[in-house]
């Protein structure tokens, strides 16, 4: 089972070239090193180290920590080039520079973030990280600037500002880099901004292209080579013609999710988010090119193909789930494919170079659709489900954040497996007219969320096989899982759990091996590198918020169930077990991690619930839930480190004497 040649990070190379290299498909090769916040253009999330293993994995302990002095959703992830790690906060969005090895504090870039940009910011102040290459740090900044600072100095190089958060726009994707361009996109779709990419020149920041969500061809950069899979996608200026009149100015769309690159064919994948307003019922259409994946040329902006994973979106269903670009043996023949947990709940498996359907499966409950129709590639709504005004309609799996999220997943070439952190919730929906006003939430809905079919839990941790179309193991969480995973060659995977676990879980069986209490939840992604002593570390932001953990971080009432976009009714009870926070962990093993497995230690606390052998789902286009889930008996634990009391305390985010650190505070703008 073959990964494309050019999207792959894989192979050898040495920490040592970051210092000079430029090559970013190169350093992404490096497991040293974690250089892109996917880990490889291709969006593996996968580490060839594997000095952590399933026998050493109960002697992980805490190596250092660092505060970043906001206590707010951390989203972001860790990189590593060399021996500096880079971790982004939340607003206003301060750039660290740390020694990957020890912790200490090299500088700190301040920029002038708006502080009005929180309040547009629809789901909390987060961002999810930032991107190297060739001596610089890219990232966005709430108050839509991308900016590119000096890796080495912290020094600005230079600051382009993207759009308005009067009209409220904001930025909290973490941007990718390929052929001289920084991609990156715009957040705001339940404010009515209109969505966009946008790829600026990496040394300048000058705008190269933009390819707008809706509007005209020549505004979504459709041109003479475009060529959609499906013949409902063929005509000119869909992105017009399939609202009513002047709606996709404020249709959404918005770009906030992930890119993938394939070298080999220069295509960028991406996709877009939700139509404005939630309520279906005022924009009559397909509503192109909102909730698509698209595949563009990366140096002219041009679409290639696209596929709209939700026609006339009912339900909030974005396309901003990252994409997995792999070469997978299918039906007896090697295909190139990308993979899409998407929100809709359903696995796509497309071809990447046609975007075509292979398959489209339910990996979770799923009542709002009743399949996919391979044909047309046409997703089926639930009729019976249909949202009118004033009407509560009640029973709608998926929820709005869907069966999964932004959270990315991890794929590993050893077991052939996705791991997929998702959640598991179902909703009541009430739409309702609404007016649109610049800079104000633009709904026109009210949703009430709550847990899925089962014994209460609201999230999944599973491996997916995707060539044999199913579930091969899953561990039921409490809270959803919205944090990201890592996979590594030590066939270990690493995620978080919202109420403050960090887990070791075997790649093959789904065991949990060793966890550890956290200061706070997590919604953070896991990084994986090597320091310059030698060790195999484990790095991850705890700190809960985001949209699923708003109610804990930003003083919501509880008992108000629709409050945070109808999230607090999920998670009312989540300030009971944490509140926001803003530590940076990192772990590995003691002396380089040559020990066996440690007996059990500690409070074993939620291991979650491990499934075996649970049935398959259905493939698309039946009438079945695709819940494929039996319950299991829980596992023990294999390691310790779950006593709270093992963070010894936190390093503030600020100068140390005699520690060299510096700040930098960007110019006014």
């Amino acid at each position: 089972m073959l990964l494309p040649t050019g999207a792959l990070a894989q192979g050898g190379g040495s920490s040592g070239q970051a210092a000079s290299g430029t090559d970013l498909q190169s350093l992404s090769r490096d497991p040293a090193q974690w250089v892109m916040p996917a880990k490889n253009y291709a969006g593996t999330r996968y580490s060839e180290l594997d000095q952590i293993n399933a026998d050493n994995v109960g002697k992980l302990q805490l190596a250092w920590t660092f505060s970043n002095g906001v206590d707010r959703g951390q989203e972001s992830i860790p990189l590593v080039v060399g021996n500096t790690m880079y971790i982004v906060g939340p607003w206003p969005n301060n750039l660290f520079a740390l020694n990957a090895t020890t912790g200490d504090l090299k500088w700190v870039y301040s920029p002038p973030t708006a502080r009005a940009a929180q309040g547009v910011a629809c789901c909390d102040v987060v961002n999810r990280g930032a991107a190297y290459d060739n001596g610089k740090i890219f990232y966005n900044t709430l108050d839509n600037h991308a900016v590119a600072v000096d890796a080495k100095t912290g020094k600005e190089v230079w600051h382009t500002e993207l759009g308005d958060i009067n009209t409220g726009m904001t930025m909290t994707m973490a941007p990718l880099v390929a052929k001289g361009k920084v991609f990156v996109g715009s957040s705001g779709g339940e404010l009515g901004v209109r969505g966009w990419l946008t790829a600026l020149d990496e040394n300048t920041g000058k705008i190269a292209w933009r390819a707008w969500s809706t509007g005209s061809d020549k505004d979504v950069l459709i041109g003479k080579d475009f060529k959609p899979p499906y013949d409902w996608m063929k005509g000119k200026d869909l992105g017009i013609k399939t609202w009513p009149a002047d709606r996709w100015k404020t249709g959404g769309g918005n770009v906030w999710g992930w890119i993938s690159y394939d070298p080999e064919s220069n295509l960028i994948y991406y996709g877009t988010g939700n139509p404005g307003p939630w309520n279906p019922n005022q924009r009559k259409g397909d509503n192109l090119w909102t909730t698509t994946i698209f595949a563009r040329d990366a140096d002219t902006g041009m679409a290639k193909w696209a596929y709209q994973t939700s026609p006339h979106d009912l339900w909030d269903h974005d396309s901003i789930n990252e994409v997995v670009l792999l070469d997978l043996k299918i039906d007896g023949q090697m295909r190139k494919v990308m993979i899409r947990p998407g929100r809709t709940g359903y696995m796509y498996v497309m071809d990447r170079t046609t975007g075509k359907l292979i398959s489209a499966t339910p990996f979770d409950t799923v009542t709002a659709y009743k399949g996919v129709d391979m044909q047309t590639g046409r997703i089926i709504p639930n009729e019976k489900l249909k949202p009118d005004l004033g009407k509560t309609v009640k029973d709608i799996c998926p929820a709005p954040p869907g069966a999964k999220d932004w959270q990315p997943t991890a794929w590993s070439p050893k077991t052939h497996l996705l791991y997929v952190p998702h959640q598991h919730l179902c909703m009541n929906f009430k739409a309702s007219e609404v007016g649109y006003i610049a800079g104000t939430p633009y709904l026109g809905a009210t949703v009430d969320m709550y847990a899925g079919p089962g014994d209460g839990y609201r999230g999944e941790f599973m491996a997916w096989d995707p060539v044999k179309k199913k579930k091969v193991w899953a561990i039921h969480e409490n809270f959803p899982v919205w944090s990201g995973t890592v996979v590594t060659a030590g066939n270990i995977a690493f995620y978080g759990t919202m109420d403050r676990w960090f887990k070791a879980v075997n790649a093959t069986t789904g065991d949990v091996l060793w966890q550890f209490r956290a200061p706070s939840g997590f919604i953070g992604q896991p990084s994986v590198y090597k320091g310059s002593d030698g060790r195999e570390y484990v790095a991850i932001l705890s700190g809960v918020g985001g949209w699923s953990g708003a109610v804990a971080d930003a003083e919501l009432d509880p008992r108000v169930r629709n409050g945070a976009l109808g999230f607090v009714g999920a998670t009312q009870d989540l300030p009971a077990y944490t509140k926001g926070g803003s530590t940076l962990l990192v772990f590995a093993l003691p002396g380089g991690g040559n020990g066996t497995r440690l007996p059990p230690s500690g409070t074993p606390g939620n291991l979650g619930r491990p499934i075996q052998n649970p049935p398959p789902a259905h493939d698309a286009g039946s009438d079945q839930s695709g819940n494929g889930a039996a319950e299991g008996s829980p596992q023990p634990a294999s390691g310790g480190g779950s006593a709270q009391d093992a963070i010894p305390g936190l390093v503030p985010a600020q100068n140390s004497p005699g520690s060299g650190a510096e700040t930098t505070h960007a110019p006014g703008r």
